[in-house]
């Protein structure tokens, strides 16, 4: 334990020494402003790496060295959160990170497969201080003990779980089983779904996956950072540590509701519009409904002009509109093309009118005639007005808000469950607004010019101050110039494009934040938690974010609640990428207790009997209770009462209909959108509760929950499971035995 001890006071200062070496960097780099933008740019670069590198600093020091691999041939090893190197000459590793090839045998090796080990220890700790070690002897034919031998091996492992919960979720960095480190290193290209029950972990290996890519493909995934989609505000609250824990921060958290930048979805679908809006069919009927806005007059149309009214007729547009479409370009792009198609339509029939020989003979006006004519017709506000009516230019949000209050390209019951006039938006809307985007394009060219107008202001500016300069120059400074040729004023040194480009602000954003405000941003990697959840329409967005379709999914279809979920991972992946992605599957059960999970087990086999769960290692002793009573929310009360003696969070999983009554007799427990999940009590739906865990959970109204929903709600607590309702239990729920 001395030694141990002895060890870690050493690396631990040697952090504080990179630290502050690493603090020192970034302020002598900030103001180093550079002469050019190359230099510019480079010490941007360095600045952010400092940052991610003190970001690493600051996060491996709690728990900063968990693990040492002793091995046959004589190496020995540390293994750490981040991997810290000597000063020597050498660079010699002080702590491997977790990461590293070297550091598998930690999580793979076994008594018949030792990797080479002699021995694993794992190191417990509380801040800086070693409060215990475990060791495996892996090599039988070493005799020699250290006193810290466990006859258990995989009692750190239980440990961890059994521990009470703290309202967030831990990396488990220290405890990686064999089955989830193969996940976590599987090669990054391409689709990898990852499918297990309740507590198998595929949340927090999807997580250790992120870190270990971020790891293993730095300069790739760092500039174009990986995406985290979880699938409600309070799951990503619950999990937002885990990846700073490890050192990593160049990672986007967000939920579908999210994924349109500028918009936040705070409203609430009937389950039947958010089956209609996540249908594929959505996709087809959006780009009708553009179509249905590059129109032809219904009657001819006069605009006035000084050489003759112009007409605009179906005949004349007809043409101007087909090739507009037959460009292939989104609908606001496209719209150029057919304005100055329309514009050399009405020019040749005004030069038609103007220059008609009378004899019969060629047209009389000359090409520079015709192209003042044009230059003429282009200039007419009513023309562009009447464009505009024709080929509107058009936004995401309008367009979605106009087709929600009159759905049309819809059958008339799917069209009355989605119609809408006004209104927030919905998470199913924002794969809608993402798919208008797609359609419409963005015309960029007044923001281009305006920012062009801006560059050249400011060279202008910037040459003004040159020719001040100049202009100030003294009769001494001159007579000093002619006597020595190396006196040198600004403007001898540079010009005004060159010093307008200097006082350009650097965008110090990271990659992580400049993803989260361009929707047309390319990501490095996405990983999806609760995947089967997903709509059709919600794939095609997410899609487009990747290209390279390099992406870990996570999920469960049992446990599918959502109206518009694929559900199937087939269904959702094959308009995509075929039968060429990869599927594994976790079947061991961490989290919840045999106990529990032979009741939860229950609900899905009532549908379907072949249903096998995942397989749960832990057992309490404590069979879940459940509760009739008249009086709902008096009886959860008491139970949560009762429940505050015993240690851990408690949550209690309620229908949405029920949390009013049940906030006035729970004052003190945490709800809404985004509870606090490190408060003793919190008031949950089944849809916030997934991927959470509690040490107790208190399920109300089970017979009002769908079986997902219940399946969910069971299968939450890592301890204790109590059940209070008021009708008979569902089908599934029938040996659970009724107390008090």
């Amino acid at each position: 334990m001395r030694t141990e001890q002895e060890f870690l006071d050493l690396v631990h200062d040697h952090l504080a020494a990179l630290r502050d070496a690493a603090e020192t960097a970034v302020r002598e780099a900030l103001p180093a402003a550079g002469s050019t933008h190359q230099a510019r740019l480079e010490r941007n670069v360095l600045v952010a790496e400092l940052s991610g590198l003190l970001a690493a600093f600051n996060a491996g020091e709690n728990g900063l060295c968990f693990g040492r691999l002793v091995f046959r041939d004589g190496a020995d090893h540390h293994i750490g959160r981040i991997g810290i190197r000597r000063d020597d000459a050498d660079r010699t590793p002080l702590v491997i990170d977790w990461r590293a090839e070297v550091a598998r045998p930690f999580y793979l090796a076994t008594g018949h497969t030792p990797m080479g080990l002699r021995r694993r220890r794992h190191l417990t700790t509380e801040g800086r201080r070693v409060t215990a070690l475990h060791d495996e002897i892996l090599d039988l034919t070493d005799t020699a003990r250290t006193g810290h031998e466990g006859s258990d091996a995989d009692a750190v492992l239980l440990a961890a779980l059994d521990a009470a919960r703290t309202g967030r979720m831990h990396d488990i960095v220290q405890t990686i089983q064999a089955d989830q480190d193969r996940i976590i290193r599987a090669p990054h290209r391409g689709v990898l779904v990852v499918e297990g029950g309740p507590g198998t972990g595929k949340t927090v290996v999807a997580l250790h996956r992120a870190a270990y890519l971020l790891y293993a493909h730095r300069e790739q995934l760092a500039r174009r950072a990986v995406l985290i989609v979880g699938p409600n505000p309070a799951f990503l609250g619950y999990i937002g540590e885990v990846l700073p824990s490890l050192g990593e921060t160049g990672v986007l958290l967000a939920t579908p509701g999210e994924l349109f930048p500028g918009v936040t979805a705070t409203g609430t679908d009937t389950p039947g519009a958010a089956r209609v809006k996540g249908a594929a069919a959505m996709a087809d009927a959006l780009a009708r409904f553009v179509a249905d806005r590059q129109t032809l007059p219904d009657e001819p149309i006069v605009i006035p002009h000084d050489d003759g009214d112009l007409v605009l007729d179906a005949d004349l547009v007809d043409e101007p509109r087909r090739r507009a479409r037959a460009t292939g370009l989104p609908h606001n792009l496209a719209r150029p093309h057919f304005a100055f198609r329309i514009i050399d339509a009405l020019t040749e029939q005004l030069a038609e009118r103007i220059g008609a020989d009378p004899y019969g003979g060629e047209n009389l006006l000359g090409p520079d005639d015709i192209a003042q004519l044009g230059k003429a017709v282009a200039a007419s506000a009513e023309l562009h007005a009447v464009i505009e009516e024709l080929w509107p230019t058009l936004t995401p949000q309008q367009l979605v808000a106009d087709f929600l209050a009159e759905p049309v390209h819809l059958p008339p019951d799917e069209a009355a469950a989605i119609r809408r006039d006004g209104g927030e938006w919905t998470p199913a809307d924002v794969a809608l607004l993402d798919e208008a985007a797609e359609l419409l394009g963005d015309d960029d060219a007044a923001a281009r010019a305006a920012a062009e107008a801006e560059r050249q202001e400011q060279i202008a500016y910037a040459q003004g101050v040159l020719d001040l300069s100049y202009g100030s120059r003294t009769q001494e400074f001159e007579d000093k110039a002619d006597e020595d040729s190396e006196v040198l004023a600004a403007h001898d040194l540079i010009d005004a494009e060159r010093l307008a480009e200097r006082q350009e602000e650097a965008d110090h954003r990271s990659a992580a934040e400049r993803a989260a405000a361009d929707r047309t941003w390319a990501f490095g990697h996405i990983i999806v938690d609760e995947a089967q959840e997903l709509s059709a329409m919600a794939w095609r967005l997410l899609m487009r974010r990747c290209p390279t379709r390099s992406m870990t999914l996570v999920g469960d279809p049992a446990q599918t609640a959502e109206p518009g979920g694929c559900g199937a991972w087939q269904a959702a992946l094959e308009p995509y990428v075929g039968d060429r992605w990869e599927h594994v599957r976790l079947g061991v059960n961490y989290r919840t207790p045999t106990e529990i999970m032979e009741i939860a087990a229950e609900v899905p086999r009532a549908a379907d009997p072949s249903f096998e769960p995942p397989r749960s290692i832990r057992s309490t002793g404590i069979r879940p209770w459940a509760r009739r009573t008249d009086d709902l929310p008096a009886a959860v009360a008491e139970a949560v009462a009762h429940e505050a003696h015993e240690e851990g969070r408690l949550a209690v999983i309620a229908p949405g209909a029920w949390h009013a009554a049940l906030s006035v007799v729970l004052p003190s427990a945490s709800t809404g959108a985004a509870p606090d999940l490190t408060s003793p009590v919190v008031l949950i739906d089944p849809r916030q509760a997934k991927g959470l865990e509690f040490d107790a959970v208190v399920v109300v109204a089970p017979e009002e929950l769908g079986a997902s929903d219940l399946y969910v709600a069971l299968t939450r607590a890592t301890q204790r499971l109590g059940v209070v309702h008021r009708q008979a239990l569902p089908a599934g729920l029938a040996g659970l035995t009724d107390e008090g």
